[in-house]
């Protein structure tokens, strides 16, 4: 993995938290909580079993999607080793190897408003960082969720909860949730399925080698 700085994150902003939790499956229309909202972060936290964590790394990335469902350029897959996309309007705040500490472990941060007209889908995505070698699951993780905050005023707009999914996971990876565009609005909608193969892997089906090693 790349030699990137390790820590908890925090927003800029105090992040007020809200009871908008929504569960597998569920659409959130953000355009319609604020149609002015044009900056967002996403936030992702975890805590570890104790036997794992001091070895398990987890890694959040997120890939900008056409309408065929692929990125358009190797730099529409945002991870550790690609903080922005080349657009700008998407950027990770940094890699947390642990998740130790209480709040977002790691945020990407998105300019709706900057997206290119051509990426309909931002789809985000955690994976264990050689997970299968280390015979990792993610059913090590608890308390994890994913959460929306309007960046300007610290607003939670939404909240998922993994810890149901997670649980007696085999898998390496989930596609935690995605952003969806229809038309002007931004749809937000909690996936919560597991993938496996590594991050290689996940990359591989939207047309990205990933050299991981």
């Amino acid at each position: 993995m790349a030699d990137i700085f390790d820590s908890s994150f925090d927003s800029d902003v105090d992040i007020e938290i809200s009871d908008n939790k929504i569960v597998k499956g569920e659409e959130v229309n953000l355009t319609a909580k604020d149609p002015t909202m044009s900056n967002i972060l996403i936030g992702i936290g975890w805590d570890l079993n104790t036997f794992d964590i001091d070895t398990l790394d987890l890694d959040v990335s997120c890939f900008l999607l056409n309408k065929n469902g692929k990125t358009r350029v190797d730099s529409d897959f945002v991870f550790y080793n690609n903080m922005e996309a080349s657009d700008g309007a998407v950027i990770h705040n940094g890699d947390s190897r642990t998740g130790a500490g209480d709040g977002d472990d790691e945020t990407i941060s998105v300019d709706l408003n900057g997206v290119p007209f051509e990426v309909v889908k931002i789809e985000f995505v955690l994976s264990i960082y050689k997970g299968e070698e280390k015979e990792q699951t993610m059913a090590s993780l608890r308390n994890a969720y994913i959460h929306v905050v309007n960046a300007s005023n610290g607003q939670e707009l939404l909240r998922y909860e993994l810890s149901e999914d997670v649980k007696g996971s085999k898998d390496t990876g989930m596609l935690v949730a995605s952003l969806n565009r229809e038309g002007p609005k931004w749809h937000f909608v909690a996936v919560g399925d597991g993938i496996d193969g590594g991050l290689a892997k996940i990359a591989t089906d939207y047309d990205i080698i990933v050299h991981t090693g």
